[in-house]
């Protein structure tokens, strides 16, 4: 793939053209139709606060999308992929609203420091009933925009930030889009889905159409309750996915409000490196007394082998080892692996084992790739580069780096954030010479 440089800058490092993802081949659910049915109820009829839901709903009819506010460059690029994915995949009648239409979704671009204002912990949400910004502001708090009383859909309106990057835009489209048309909840227990606050998968899975097939079947229909949808949920995924009627795993139930604030706590933007290793061990604490074994174990561990990277390297290794034995176990579950060596291979980079992290960069950059997650691949690129300068490859090293810039300016964004993430690797780097 050909690359355009700019001018060098002033660390010799010239940011090349902005990379982006080729179309992917559609995966394939991983779990049973039973198994599928059973988290489809859990994702229709709950709220992510645990809130129950009383009565399913879903546009009735074409639906339109249209994009407002301070919409960026990539904006309509990325949605026209997702309008055209949900159409050839899921077989649903979405299109781009004509002029003077009055569109069933509306997407609505602001700037993040406006939107933190209102909602501070929320990338980008969803929100009924509302089809701006200023008349969501004026009914945020009232029960205009609780999802709970919804029988049916009409309009519904996203709001995402205008100075994302470019892949975060992507994601937000993806996902949002996904529940205005779909079910509402996440669950964690989900590998192969962007119905997951674990933020691994970001772009729509073939899990994700298959779920949103079942959301538009003709069997269901507005105001039904969870006890009707449930004697029709199995034979339409009998009808519409027959690979998935085979026998599957225990149902999991969902996770208690305890484990998700945890999680909160581990990822989110609040407070410092003690907290988000309390946050991590209380995360392993619960999921140990739930006698889990699935993703939500793995997640815990991961969490706690992430807060410990810098401070404890070794115990962080330990904690990553078993996450991603779980995850190996788990269909669909290899971008997760990728993450954890992702974690592993930055480790290994500070400790003075090159060849270990060109290992672990190696056998996670084709799974990034595939997951089209850009971040992740160019933090992979940039670890390998490092790690190949230590061992004397100088050249083929500065040739990766190049390579990784266009990938980190559509994951990352600006300048000044791919330079941050450069010299963060760097400094890994540095530090694996010294020791």
């Amino acid at each position: 793939m050909s690359k355009n440089y700019t001018e060098a800058s002033t660390n010799g490092l010239g940011l090349p053209t902005m990379q982006n993802f080729a179309a992917v081949a559609a995966t394939r659910p991983t779990r049973s139709n039973a198994e599928i049915a059973h988290d489809f109820l859990n994702l229709e009829f709950r709220m992510e606060s645990g809130r129950a839901i009383a009565h399913f709903s879903r546009f009735d009819g074409p639906i339109t999308v249209q994009l407002n506010g301070d919409v960026p460059t990539s904006a309509n690029a990325e949605m026209s992929r997702v309008i055209n994915r949900l159409r050839d995949e899921a077989g649903l009648p979405v299109s781009f609203a004509k002029a003077g239409d009055n569109p069933s979704i509306t997407i609505e671009f602001q700037p993040r420091a406006q939107m933190v204002k209102v909602v501070p912990m929320a990338a980008c949400f969803v929100v009924p009933r509302v089809q701006s910004w200023a008349e969501y502001k004026a009914e945020r708090n009232g029960p205009k925009v609780d999802w709970t009383t919804m029988t049916s859909r009409e309009h519904v309106a996203i709001f995402v930030p205008s100075d994302a990057a470019p892949q975060e835009i992507r994601d937000c489209l993806n996902e949002e889009t996904a529940q205005a048309l779909g079910p509402l909840n996440d669950l964690y227990q989900l590998t192969d889905s962007v119905f997951n606050d674990d933020n691994f998968n970001s772009v729509l899975t073939g899990s994700d159409m298959l779920t949103l097939r079942v959301h538009y079947a003709p069997e269901l229909r507005n105001g039904m309750n969870e006890a009707e949808a449930a004697k029709y949920v199995p034979g339409v995924l009998a009808r519409l996915n027959p690979a998935g009627n085979f026998s599957g795993r225990d149902f999991e139930e969902m996770a208690p409000r305890s484990w998700v604030a945890a999680v909160e706590g581990a990822f989110g933007p609040r407070g410092g490196a003690a907290s988000r290793l309390r946050a991590s061990d209380l995360m392993l604490s619960i999921a140990l007394a739930q006698g889990w074994h699935d993703s939500r174990l793995a997640f815990s561990y991961y969490a706690k082998g992430r807060s410990m990277a810098s401070a404890q390297p070794a115990e962080a290794v330990a904690a990553l080892s078993k996450a991603a034995a779980i995850y190996r176990s788990i269909p669909g579950a290899q971008v997760h692996v990728a993450h954890v060596d992702m974690q592993l291979a930055a480790i290994a980079l500070a400790a003075g084992q090159p060849g270990q992290a060109i290992a672990f960069s190696d056998r996670a950059i084709p799974v990034a790739k595939r997951a089209e997650n850009a971040s992740l691949l160019a933090t992979l690129m940039l670890i390998k580069a490092e790690a190949m300068q230590n061992t004397g490859r100088v050249d083929e090293a500065k040739v990766l780096r190049l390579d990784s810039l266009g990938w980190a300016r559509y994951g990352f964004g600006s300048e000044r954030q791919v330079r941050a993430r450069m010299a963060e690797i760097s400094n890994l780097g540095a530090q694996g010479r010294r020791g």
